[in-house]
């Protein structure tokens, strides 16, 4: 198949990308360089630097390439950003992503896969892990976009027989997460514990996460490309907590860093977790990296990349 991947430059979009290629798939990347980098970019794949909010130039990409699928990565993903300037979310996750939405329509693009979120769309639900039936209930502006995409995706099925696969990920993490913004805490940590500086948790560190390893969201997406139109959570059913987090940093680091408090931050959900069984059932996909084995890859990673 020919593949355009946006936010191909970035942490999961890259690892998406060298699933694709390592499939036999042909690849283009556009993703504009804010948070991705150009050394994530696998071998094999063409580049082109392009905003997904520039119709004209998104317009014109999927003209020439004429991909068979599209599988969307590029995304403001940072719920405090979302929180701190809602117009600028929604102007790249919502307005952008009906650029390609439309002019997938035009050029008869056959599949459209996107990078939803679970950790932020359903907000506080009353039974975990919850499940793709659980109301969605997001309390940040980022998981609002993302669910306001979804909806429109539905439109577009309903309307016009378009093709689409929600992923509603968990909280994603792996070697290449940017650990200079405020999304992927455990990016963050291991950069801090490098540089030899304390972590800090936002609330008494009890909030619990599901953290499932991008590896494994990459073998989803592959997974995707064929699956029956509609949403998948894409997560691993376990919570963990942000002191159970450093606990694990602490032994694959070998290192007793010191860890301070701060304020919980709002649009944050307190626990989450997915059930994951619909996307074992239609996708055949189950996560397959444990917690305490993804940190110790995602440390080995940063330690070694740190210090070359």
């Amino acid at each position: 198949m020919k593949i355009l991947v946006t936010g191909g430059a970035g942490f999961i979009g890259s690892w998406v990308a060298d699933a694709f290629l390592g499939e036999g798939h042909e690849v283009v990347i556009i993703d504009d360089l804010s948070t991705g980098r150009k050394e994530n970019l696998p071998d094999g794949a063409e580049f082109i630097k392009c905003d997904i909010r520039d119709s004209d130039k998104v317009e014109k990409i999927i003209s020439d390439f004429k991909p068979d699928a599209i599988d969307h990565h590029a995304a403001q993903i940072d719920v405090r950003k979302s929180v701190h300037n809602p117009m600028h979310d929604a102007e790249i996750n919502i307005i952008g992503t009906l650029h390609l939405i439309e002019s997938s329509l035009r050029h008869d693009v056959k599949k459209f896969v996107f990078a939803s979120t679970g950790g932020a769309i359903y907000g506080e639900p009353e039974n975990i892990p919850a499940d793709e039936k659980t109301e969605p209930y997001p309390i940040s502006p980022y998981g609002t976009s993302k669910y306001a995409v979804e909806k429109y995706l539905g439109y577009y099925n309903y309307v016009h027989g378009f093709e689409y696969v929600a992923l509603r990920y968990a909280n994603v993490y792996g070697p290449r997460q940017n650990p200079h913004g405020e999304a992927g805490v455990v990016s963050i940590f291991c950069n801090r514990i490098i540089a030899g500086k304390s972590c800090t948790i936002f609330g008494d560190g009890t909030q619990t996460r599901d953290y499932v390893y991008v590896e494994d969201v990459a073998k989803a997406n592959l997974r995707g490309l064929s699956a029956p139109v509609g949403s998948y959570n894409i997560g691993t059913e376990v919570e963990t907590s942000v002191n159970d987090l450093i606990a694990e940093l602490k032994k694959s680091s070998g290192t007793d860093f010191q860890v301070e408090y701060g304020d919980v931050r709002p649009g944050e959900v307190q626990s989450i977790s997915l059930d994951v069984k619909y996307a074992e059932k239609i996708l055949g996909w189950t996560p397959s990296v444990k917690l305490a084995q993804g940190i110790k890859n995602t440390w080995d990673w940063f330690n070694h990349n740190s210090r070359s």
